[in-house]
C-alpha cells in the first residue's frame, strides 16, 4: 500500500528521532567489534534504504522522505547523548552537525531513491538492490586501509568482514532472483568504488 504524503513525513520524522537516539545507545554499550555498526555511515545510508524500500510512496517522496529522516536523525543523536551522559547541548547547531545534516540530505536523496527502485523492474531493481551492498563494501575498504595503519587499534579486520557479510545479506534479502542477485553484486563493486573515491574527496 502506498503512504500519503502526511504518513511518509510522519514516519520520516519519527524514524529520524529513533534512528539517532538507538544509533547513540548503540555506540555506548554494544561491545566492540559490533559497536563500530552504529559508528557507521553504511549503517545510516542503508537506514535510509530500508525507508525508501518500506514506504512505497515513488522516488521523489522517498527521497524526501529518507533525506528528513537522516538530517532529524543527527541532532536526535546528541540530543540523546545530553540526556544520557550530560553532553554539551550546544553541539546540536555546531558546524559539524550541519555538516553531517549536509550529508544526511544527499545521501537520503541517494539511497531514498534506491530503496524505491529496489521495488521496480529493470535495470532500476538491480541499481537499487546494488546501494545497501556497495555502501558497505565501501565501508569495508576503509577498514581494511585502517588494518594496515599502526596509528588505528587493532582489530579493524573484524569490521572488514561484518560489513562485508552485511552486504552480502543486503543482497540476498533483497534481489529476488539468483539472477538479479549476482547483477546487483557486480554492479555493487563499480558504485562502492564510486563512493570510497567521494569520501576520499571530502576528506572523510
Amino acid at each position: 500500500m502506498r503512504c500519503d504524503h502526511r504518513t511518509v513525513a510522519l514516519t520520516a520524522v519519527l524514524g529520524g528521532l529513533l534512528l539517532g537516539a538507538l544509533d547513540f545507545v548503540w555506540i555506548k554499550w554494544v561491545p566492540y567489534p559490533f559497536a563500530e555498526l552504529g559508528n557507521s555511515t553504511a549503517t545510516w545510508a542503508v537506514a535510509a534504504f530500508t525507508f525508501g524500500c518500506l514506504v512505497r510512496s515513488g522516488p521523489v517522496r522517498s527521497a524526501l522522505g529518507a533525506a528528513v529522516l537522516l538530517v532529524v536523525a543527527v541532532p536526535s543523536y546528541y540530543l540523546t547523548a545530553t540526556l544520557l551522559q550530560g553532553d554539551d547541548p550546544a553541539v546540536v547547531w555546531a558546524p559539524t552537525s550541519l555538516l553531517w545534516m549536509a550529508f544526511g540530505v544527499v545521501a537520503g536523496v541517494v539511497f531514498g531513491v534506491g530503496g524505491d527502485w529496489a521495488r521496480r523492474d529493470g535495470v532500476r531493481r538491480i541499481l537499487g538492490t546494488a546501494l545497501p551492498a556497495a555502501v558497505f563494501f565501501e565501508e569495508a575498504a576503509r577498514f581494511a586501509g585502517r588494518a594496515r595503519d599502526p596509528a588505528y587499534p587493532p582489530g579493524a579486520e573484524w569490521n572488514v568482514a561484518i560489513d562485508v557479510a552485511l552486504g552480502m545479506l543486503a543482497v540476498a534479502l533483497v534481489g529476488g532472483s539468483h539472477r538479479r542477485r549476482a547483477l546487483a553484486l557486480a554492479a555493487a563493486l563499480p558504485i562502492a568504488a564510486v563512493i570510497f573515491v567521494g569520501f576520499a574527496v571530502a576528506g572523510r
